[in-house]
């Protein structure tokens, strides 16, 4: 098992927020699919054989591809990879580069799945975040959406900004629920060090973002998913049953999976490896190599390592981390530390334990960062 992960550099514009590598033009689009094709090819060997159960679009806007180009892309993978038949396909989208006959030609190429930025269904959240769409946008693109015959579909919105009040955000996770969707990502607002908001926040051009509101916020979403029946099986993504995100949790078991594009990450279970976080440093001449410059850097990682990510990876998570799996898979040095290591945090209520899983409650969720870091070796 093993998964694919392309990136798609182009954006119409950059999210006041975003801190992901994106380019707000189409300029270069020719020569990064070409250079997209001759990395795939020359990376075949990356997994080892293994079949290929989840393929998955991100960006920057993957949405703003052509039809024809996905097909070459997909055409490729296929190509050069074995590609599991009931693979699990996901394009990320934006509302405002959709249309309904981009919805059928899209879904006509095998994607299964739709991750839609919708981030809010209020018009003064988006002005303030910076989007292209509407929230009148925002409704149309899921109709047609599920017009085109996705059935698989998730969006995201974001909490804790300041132009939104309780109530707004309970409104926001009452739109969701009418829309019968089989998954929700919820993401707090976070200032990244090089975004537009940051920026626009120091200079006292909107308004700050308080820690307090996204706390508030987080509360009310997990009261209210649960009582709609959702999974809460990752600290930002709720789910029906069986109707998880299997590209992002292979994620959190450490799956080995394969990435291409410019930032593209890469795990083959022992090493990672990163490509470079510039499109024309990717694309050079027009041909891969390294005249171009260091295209990636990687690092092989050591059993501390790779126990200090099973941790943080695994106690987002509903699964938790299991302590017979750290004896089995790393030795018994390691689940006997980290069995020690929780006692503190457990006799205080920051971590639960269920016989050899340790685990998170919602309300431990919010300091998840900090309870792995104690954890660490």
């Amino acid at each position: 098992m093993s998964g694919i992960y392309i990136h798609i550099p182009f954006c119409s514009s950059k999210c006041a927020y975003c801190g992901f590598y994106s380019v707000p033009t189409l300029k270069r689009k020719a020569a990064f699919l070409e250079s997209l094709k001759q990395e795939i090819v020359s990376r075949k060997d990356y997994l080892h054989g293994e079949k290929v159960e989840t393929i998955y679009f991100g960006g920057g806007t993957p949405s703003l591809l052509k039809g024809e180009e996905l097909h070459a892309i997909l055409k490729v993978l296929y190509d050069t990879f074995e590609i599991d038949p009931q693979a699990e396909i996901t394009l990320e989208a934006n509302p405002d580069t959709l249309s309904l006959d981009d919805l059928v030609a899209i879904r006509a190429l095998g994607v299964n799945r739709l991750s839609i930025g919708i981030q809010s269904f209020f018009d003064n959240d988006l002005q303030y975040l910076g989007r292209r769409h509407n929230s009148q946008h925002a409704r149309q693109c899921l109709a047609w959406a599920k017009e085109a015959g996705f059935e698989n579909i998730t969006i995201d919105l974001i909490y804790g900004l300041p132009t939104s009040d309780a109530e707004q955000w309970s409104r926001n996770l009452e739109c969701f629920f009418e829309l019968e969707l089989p998954h929700l990502s919820a993401y707090a607002l976070t200032l990244e060090p090089n975004a537009i908001l940051t920026k626009q926040i120091e200079m006292g051009k909107v308004q700050p973002v308080h820690e307090d509101d996204a706390v508030r916020d987080y509360g009310i979403l997990c009261q209210k998913m649960a009582q709609q029946g959702f999974l809460h099986y990752e600290i930002s993504n709720f789910c029906k049953p069986e109707r998880h995100s299997r590209h992002n949790t292979s994620y959190w078991f450490g799956t080995p999976y394969v990435g291409f594009g410019p930032s593209a990450h890469s795990y083959d279970g022992l090493s990672r490896q990163w490509n470079v976080s510039s499109l024309e440093q990717y694309v050079g001449n027009g041909k891969r190599s390294t005249e171009n410059g260091k295209l990636f850097e990687s690092e092989r990682l050591t059993l501390e390592q790779r126990y200090d990510e099973y941790v943080m990876l695994r106690l987002r998570t509903m699964w938790g981390i299991d302590l017979q799996y750290l004896k089995r898979e790393m030795g018994e040095r390691f689940s006997s530390y980290c069995e020690q290591k929780a006692q503190p945090l457990i006799a205080h209520g920051r971590l639960s334990q269920n016989r050899e899983i340790l685990y998170l409650t919602d309300e431990q969720m919010l300091f998840a960062d900090g309870i792995a870091e104690a954890l660490f070796w």
